[in-house]
């Protein structure tokens, strides 16, 4: 019989496409039980700090649910993404805590001052007022490389969220300075603990952190009473004052420069205000003077390092 060659070639292509199905079939291994797409996979986000990092680390069990599997989307011809969706993802993320430095074994309870062999001194700011000169003040430090410690009141923060991100986003330190900033050494024990632990809330809801230092208000030693209130809201430190130079009066800047330099030393902590022209315009001239004296201004948690 003879065969058309046409037909033998159409047999032969139909043969070969048969056989490289199967082998495709084969490769794939699917016999029920495929191979999963990597591209569908979603990787659980870690912590998001404000700056976009992500921290890779979140412990198990921990953080939000991992999404569930879904097909990658076709490619798009319209305009790339405005990155809205990443900044939401962002801004609802847990806030970071800040990293601190282990403090010096043998740190008192109470910290008025540091290590008086030591160059370092610590400015300190009572953090609340205009936050246009609140944050006039940290860019000064900023600009010198100088790290402050704020001490912020609660009721400040419930103003002005965004200064806390502010603040520790420059370099600087947070601690607490009660809620309200009344007499708390003349408050019952309970409405002292009250103070504090309102403060410490909207600092771990905004930084993630309570932050390593108490001061009270309107006082510059914690009495008794005070430290115990300190203690059961989680505190392990308070931070005094041994230099204050009551730029709260508003002296002028010149005073102001003159006031701290007179009495500052080795391991001194300086107490300031935000909120005041005048400690914005003497900043300057007070870092010039340290630098003169061989003196290093640096956070509390530094000086006590």
């Amino acid at each position: 019989m003879t065969v058309d060659r046409r037909t033998v070639l159409r047999t032969t292509v139909k043969l070969a496409a048969l056989a490289s199905a199967g082998g495709l079939l084969t490769a794939c291994g699917d016999t029920g039980r495929r191979r999963a797409d990597p591209g569908s996979f979603a990787v659980r986000p870690g912590p998001v700090d404000p700056s976009g990092t992500v921290d890779p680390a979140w412990p198990a069990g921990e953080g939000p649910a991992s999404p569930a599997p879904t097909a990658s989307a076709p490619p798009s011809d319209g305009p790339a993404p405005d990155g809205s969706a990443a900044r939401a993802a962002a801004a609802s993320a847990p806030p970071v805590p800040p990293v601190l430095p282990p403090l010096a074994a043998g740190t008192p309870f109470e910290v008025a001052y540091g290590p008086r062999t030591g160059r370092s001194v610590a400015l300190t700011c009572h953090g609340s007022g205009d936050p246009a000169l609140a944050t006039a003040l940290l860019e000064t430090a900023e600009k010198r490389g100088v790290g402050l410690t704020v001490m912020v009141v609660g009721s400040w923060l419930d103003q002005q969220p965004q200064m806390a991100r502010r603040i520790l986003d420059g370099g600087h330190e947070l601690g607490n300075h009660t809620q309200n900033h009344q007499n708390i050494s003349a408050m019952s024990p309970d409405r002292a603990r009250d103070e504090i632990a309102q403060c410490a809330e909207r600092l771990q809801r905004l930084t993630g952190s309570i932050g390593r230092w108490f001061r009270p208000s309107a006082a510059q030693y914690a009495t008794p009473m005070v430290r115990d209130q300190a203690r059961a809201v989680g505190y392990e430190h308070v931070l005094a004052f041994d230099v204050d130079p009551r730029d709260y009066a508003d002296p002028t800047a010149a005073e102001l420069q003159r006031r701290v330099l007179n009495s500052v030393r080795g391991g001194s902590v300086v107490a300031l205000h935000m909120g005041h022209r005048c400690t914005v315009d003497a900043l300057p001239g007070i870092l010039d003077g340290l630098a003169k004296a061989g003196l290093t201004p640096v956070t509390a948690s530094r000086l006590c390092a």
